[in-house]
């Protein structure tokens, strides 16, 4: 883990040792590298950097660039015009438009990005993007910081697919100058048929975008009016449902190797770490507890 990433957030934002899809590298001197690419719609791929010298050439991208710095400055260039990301500040880079970067301190930066195919961003908004593409918005900052942290976590799709859906809709309403339109539709009974759907597919799963279409509802909006309704989101809920499983099973007697997937955990550590924040104590403990503990 990177010290300047540490300075600013102590919980850990990712362990590449966890997922074999990621790529880690020293890179060139002075600089170090981390990508991946999530199993979650709409992100094409995450990458962090730390650098000290490395300037990067004017360039393009397919994807809509996300990027925050935790330390340093970025200096960039962005059709012809200057800019600069800083720690405070959200920069939106848009696709097909080129630009560069580079440090403006000996000390280099710290930096992470999220890449967004069109389906998150269309087409329309690079003009806007073009045109102000620094966001002083630290709201935003903290969602986003909040999502790199949900990518990082192998088994929390679901998470990570609700907190992207609230930074796309708040990007939007930068670009579009107010609030998206999609998201102000109105259905009390929403929430209760997204209930209904992951009480039918809690072990399975079901993405985000998946119950958007299956409901015909705006992902913020599903998220927001489950939020409103049952005071936790559908991630908290779809795993509330898994633990809840997962206790009756071993306490039928079902061996504690098996109940992490019988359940619709992605592994171990993500089903222990749900477990133990939801009933307190580990499910081996709880499993040869042959009680349930209190709660």
């Amino acid at each position: 883990m990177w010290g300047c990433f540490q300075e600013r957030h102590s919980e850990i934002l990712y362990d590449p040792g966890v997922f074999a899809a990621h790529t880690m590298t020293p890179g060139a001197p002075g600089q170090e590298i981390t990508a991946w690419r999530p199993h979650v719609d709409g992100v094409t791929e995450v990458f962090h950097a730390r650098t000290t010298d490395h300037a990067y050439p004017m360039h393009t991208h397919e994807s809509w660039t996300l990027l925050i710095v935790d330390a340093g400055v970025i200096r960039y260039d962005l059709s012809r015009h200057e800019h600069g990301a800083l720690n405070q500040l959200v920069t939106l880079l848009p696709p097909h438009v080129p630009h560069n970067g580079c440090p403006v301190t000996p000390q280099g930066f710290c930096k992470r990005v999220v890449y967004l195919d069109s389906s998150q961003l269309g087409d329309d908004l690079i003009g806007h993007a073009v045109d102000g593409p620094a966001l002083d918005d630290p709201p935003l900052r903290e969602r986003i910081h909040r999502l790199h942290a949900a990518l990082a976590r192998r088994g929390d799709e679901l998470d990570a697919e609700s907190r992207l859906a609230f930074v796309v809709e708040r990007l939007r309403e930068h670009l579009r100058g107010g609030t998206d339109p999609a998201s102000r539709a109105a259905n009390a009974g929403i929430a209760h048929r997204l209930r209904e759907l992951l009480d039918a597919r809690f072990v399975e799963g079901v993405t985000l975008n998946e119950a958007s279409a299956l409901l015909h509802a705006h992902p913020t909006h599903l998220v927001r009016m489950f939020s409103r309704t049952f005071g936790m989101g559908p991630h908290r809920y779809l795993i509330g449902r898994r633990v809840d499983l997962a206790r009756r099973l071993m306490l039928g007697g079902m061996p504690l190797r098996e109940v992490a997937g019988a359940a619709g955990f992605h592994d171990q550590p993500h089903f222990t770490r749900h477990f133990k924040r939801v009933v307190g104590t580990s499910p081996g403990l709880y499993a040869r507890s042959g009680a349930a503990p209190a709660g």
